[in-house]
């Protein structure tokens, strides 16, 4: 930290916050962002990277049609009280811009997923593709020493301790063994990582929110955003009933700075500040949470609450928890770090497969969504938490199972833990997971008489076209579906987690936080999860959180910046072309 008076002070360095200082910044603040983690890129950069934004660009450019209509109405269906809510209303009128924004001003570079559905598809108004779009991958030469700085992935999901797989590989390495072209592709993948590995301290090729991330980190250091990080904000600081500034605690000294225009707080919500996250869910569902810990210091939430901002309101039950569920599996790591495994789309609807409660029954449809599935679970916690997850050897070397890769060689130390669970028999394993063996054994049965012909008589997986998309579209007739027959048989536990809490500070159709009289207080924002979700705790679609994200972080740095809409830019861009040009093409 350079100096002690900034115009725009951002607390946290996720899309949220690294949106909102790259817009701040591309308007001509001065800008400092302050992590209390010791990398950048907050949960961003160990998630998937889908970003949800309805009638974008991208996807009309491509051929998809959609409109923001459509989107309505699919809201209307899926979200409580969207139609009511004017930050839904600027969500959707405003992210198209917001994208536009950024790309013309910074590295971030985003392609329209064409073929991911949302995840209700048969809901009047959804969309088979296109709303979902994806970072394009990263060099993160580009980052030079800074790339030591990002947050890594998350080690279960890179091969050989580095190397980061996109999502159009996997099914292309699934086939290595019975493909030519997938060995000569596999080759290419481990050659050039290798390369990369004589350089760097991982795989510089960067997909996924890790791409995302760095993406943004670049265009923050290209906008001569100042960046701390191991910042931890302990206190504001208040002129008035203004929001001045931030206390800040790093390597022990105790500093003040002041924000001369606004303080955006994007730290990444409640899900490790169980004080309050408790209001939030039902108890059953604990305190597991597959989101990364921000750091020392106090979060947005308990900031803004201490100048007397408004939170969301109380909801306990399941239909109305104000959290983004995944069903995750816990083990050690090798460092004796603990640590989840989030199933989310590697295994839960691959053929071959089944969930089960403790009395040895399937509760759900495998494949919905892993939103859903937690819901599933939460509705009869006794019986379903944890739940089991049971394959077979061939679909165990297949797809793997959780934090089990596929063609492992080796599963011994995931056995010796109890991570991973054998029988060799369906009776053998009914016994090794504690479960009626008649019912588990009966449970199977029914499954695979159906299962031989491409059915679930039971649940109907496989009925539309989500769940489709995360099958295997090798498996013929369903590829949701597949019977389980081929001993030894093994199983991972499974127990709710959250993938960001959809609670969290009020705020307006600016990103503006609200006191608890609905005024906003000066010169404070919030974004990210760190603000009260547009979603109000549903999850219609892939990159629900990261799609509006990237949207208020947009408006956030822009009102505070004193710029409106899409027109209050549109004529820099002749001033600053060349530069435009030149940071897009990075």
């Amino acid at each position: 930290m350079k100096s002690d008076v900034y115009d725009v002070i951002v607390v946290g360095s996720g899309a949220a916050g690294l949106a909102a200082a790259c817009t701040a910044a591309a308007h001509g603040k001065r800008v400092l962002v302050l992590e209390a983690a010791d990398r950048i890129g907050g949960t961003t950069a160990i998630s998937g990277g889908m970003v949800w934004i309805p009638a974008n660009h991208k996807m009309n450019a491509a051929g998809i049609e959609d409109s923001l209509d459509a989107a309505r109405n699919y809201l209307n269906h899926t979200v409580p009280g969207s139609v009511e809510d004017p930050r839904m209303q600027a969500f959707l009128t405003r992210g198209d811009e917001a994208i536009r924004f950024l790309e013309a001003h910074t590295s971030l570079q985003l392609q329209a997923v064409r073929r991911y559905p949302d995840y209700y598809p048969d809901t009047p108004g959804a969309t088979a593709g296109g709303r979902v779009l994806e970072p394009v991958p990263f060099d993160a030469t580009a980052l030079g020493p800074a790339f030591a700085q990002l947050r890594d992935p998350l080690p279960e999901f890179m091969l050989f301790g580095g190397m980061m797989v996109s999502r159009e590989d996997l099914p292309i390495l699934r086939r290595v063994g019975h493909s030519l072209g997938a060995v000569w592709h596999a080759t290419k993948l481990v050659a050039r990582y290798a390369m990369q590995r004589i350089r760097a301290h991982r795989g510089t090729t960067l997909v996924l929110g890790n791409a995302l991330a760095a993406r943004l980190f670049k265009s923050a250091r290209d906008l001569d955003v100042e960046i701390a990080i191991e910042a931890a904000v302990v206190g504001m600081i208040m002129e008035g009933d203004r929001v001045a500034g931030v206390r800040v605690k790093r390597e022990g000294q105790l500093r003040q700075l002041r924000a001369n225009d606004a303080v955006i707080l994007a730290t990444g919500g409640i899900s490790h500040h169980p004080d309050l996250r408790r209001d939030y869910i039902p108890a059953a569902a604990g305190e597991v949470s597959a989101t990364a810990k921000s750091g020392a210091g106090r979060g947005g939430a308990h900031l803004a609450g201490s100048l007397g901002a408004k939170l969301s309101p109380s909801a306990a039950t399941v239909d109305d928890a104000l959290a983004f569920w995944v069903p995750v599996s816990k083990f050690r790591r090798a460092d004796g770090s603990q640590a989840v495994f989030p199933h989310t789309v590697t295994d839960r609807a691959k053929p071959g497969l089944i969930a089960v409660n403790k009395d040895g029954r399937r509760f759900v449809n495998e494949a919905v969504s892993y939103h859903e599935f937690v819901r599933a679970q939460l509705r009869d916690s006794t019986d379903n938490i944890p739940a089991w997850l049971v394959c077979d050897k061939d679909f165990l070397w297949k797809y793997g199972l959780g934090r089990v890769r596929p063609f492992a060689l080796s599963i011994k130390r995931d056995l010796e833990t109890g991570y991973l669970k054998r029988g060799k028999t369906m009776e053998e394993l009914a016994e090794v997971l504690g479960l009626p063996v008649r019912n588990f054994v009966d449970t199977v049965h029914r499954f695979n008489l159906a299962a031989v012909r491409g059915l679930d008589s039971e649940f109907g997986r496989g009925s539309n076209i989500y769940q489709r998309h995360l099958g295997d579209v090798d498996q013929r007739p369903n590829p949701c579906v597949a019977p389980i027959r081929n001993g030894p048989f093994y199983a991972v536990a499974v127990y709710p987690a959250d993938l960001g809490m959809a609670a969290g500070i009020v705020t307006d159709e600016h990103a503006r936080v609200l006191r608890k009289d609905g005024q906003p207080i000066a010169g404070l924002y919030a974004c990210g999860n760190d603000m009260h979700s547009v979603m109000n705790g549903a999850y219609p679609g892939p990159g629900i959180t990261l799609g509006p994200a990237l949207v208020f972080g947009y408006i956030a740095g822009s009102h505070a910046s004193g710029k409106g809409a899409l027109a209050g830019w549109a004529g820099e861009m002749g001033a600053s072309s060349q530069q435009t040009a030149r940071r897009a093409a990075a």
